[in-house]
């Protein structure tokens, strides 16, 4: 049973690959990140003292293109999660036939707890710390948890200023007027968004009327909850880190929004009913978006889950344990490397932008977007079919097979 979010990706891994035929030696490749990258550096903080700070940038595969993934800033980052998180970031850009690698990075620090002006300082620092593996064709990073696309100007700023040339494609998730693309901030909501209807379609259900419960309300969470509101969903239940609202009518997404930014809770917003977090995963409704951290669905509530349809918006919120127990109870499961690929696919839209100093509207941005998405949605759940297995090892195998075939005419050198 895996005991860390490696392991829990590695076992994902394994799960799938059972069902190919991999040439011998390329499943060992494909279990090993590439390149991990530890570095201690110091930063100035405001009261004039030096804090010393850990960074990890760790680079899955790099067989299908340049690697790419998140960067976050967290008390609890750890290198076994930046290496899940990496090779997860792998299959997602496989999956949705993106042409890119996998990578992710962090910082342990509390942002909450640093002026803009600290973070600023930390981030130009992890950047020259990260930059002898990072660029526009090595590795680009990429808004994740506790970041913002501010983060990402001052990465891609600092790279400028050492390279001494314009580098717009190193990072991307930028502001608009640097380089960003329009549609990007809402694209993995988004992506959220299409999968769930596809999911349903293949239920014989309509997105109008259907009820939606969302765990975690950040961007994810939020933009998801909206869009699918504007679809005709009902959003009955949402929560953040302080707690739960339920209210089985329906509650207005775009004023939780808007109540949580002004309080800093969605607790309290009024004709809500407070729950716990954990109440809320085990309420009766159409789809389930799991939008905060790692491993919220397990073993010990599976069994619980009332959900007809679980969108995987956050990044491995349901253990290998859960997994079997919800394919066995006939619940969909939309795997978060397809569910939440809508940012990593505006991702690639911005890279390819940039690269051409040449944009798009956004109206251009997320009809390829929808694209993109209801294509590979319709891939995994023909894979899932015809191989009788669930989305997630559908996915996997799709992605599996992408990624070792470009190994296989790649060889290995020298």
């Amino acid at each position: 049973m895996a005991t860390s979010p490696f392991e829990t990706a590695v076992q994902q891994f394994d799960n799938a690959a059972r069902y190919l035929r991999l040439p011998p030696g390329i499943a060992d490749v494909l279990r090993t990140p590439r390149r991990e990258l530890t570095v201690h550096f110091p930063v100035k903080m405001d009261d004039g003292s030096l804090k010393m700070f850990t960074g990890y940038r760790v680079q899955h595969s790099t067989a299908a293109g340049p690697a790419k993934g998140g960067l976050r800033y967290h008390p609890n980052v750890t290198l076994d999660e930046v290496k899940a998180l990496a090779m997860w970031m792998t299959w997602k850009c496989a999956v949705v036939n993106v042409p890119f690698g996998g990578a992710k990075g962090g910082v342990v620090c509390n942002p909450k707890e640093m002026s803009q002006g600290e973070l600023e300082r930390l981030t130009r620092r992890f950047t020259t710390e990260i930059s002898c593996i990072i660029g526009p064709m090595e590795d680009i990073p990429a808004p994740d948890v506790n970041t913002t696309p501010q983060t990402m100007a001052w990465i891609m700023d600092t790279y400028t200023m050492h390279a001494g040339t314009q580098h717009l494609a190193v990072v991307t998730g930028k502001p608009v007027e640097v380089g960003g693309s329009l549609g990007r901030n809402e694209a993995t909501g988004r992506g959220v968004m299409i999968t769930a209807i596809e999911a349903l379609k293949r239920l014989g259900r309509e997105i109008q009327g259907a009820t939606v419960a969302v765990q975690g309300y950040g961007n994810v969470g939020s933009i998801s909850a909206y869009l699918l509101q504007d679809q005709g969903a009902k959003i009955i239940a949402v929560s953040d880190s302080r707690g739960a609202i339920y209210n089985p009518v329906g509650l207005n997404a775009r004023e939780v929004l808007r109540y949580k930014q002004e309080t800093g809770s969605v607790v309290g917003y009024p004709g809500a009913t407070v729950i716990s977090d954990a109440e809320l995963l085990t309420l009766p409704c159409d789809v389930l978006v799991p939008a905060a951290l790692e491993e919220v669905i397990t073993g010990e509530n599976a069994e619980r889950i009332r959900a007809k349809v679980i969108v995987e918006g956050a990044n491995g919120p349901t253990t290998p344990e859960a997994d079997e127990i919800l394919t066995r109870r006939g619940i969909m499961i939309v795997p978060d490397i397809l569910a939440n690929a809508g940012g990593v696919t505006v991702s690639y839209f911005e890279w390819v932008q940039d690269l051409q100093t040449f944009f798009w509207s956004e109206e251009e941005v997320n009809a390829r977007l929808r694209q993109h998405i209801v294509h590979s949605f319709a891939d995994v759940y023909r894979i899932a079919q015809e191989k009788g297995v669930n989305m997630r090892i559908a996915a996997y195998i799709k992605a599996i097979a992408r990624v070792a075939k470009a190994i296989e005419l790649r060889g290995i050198y020298p």
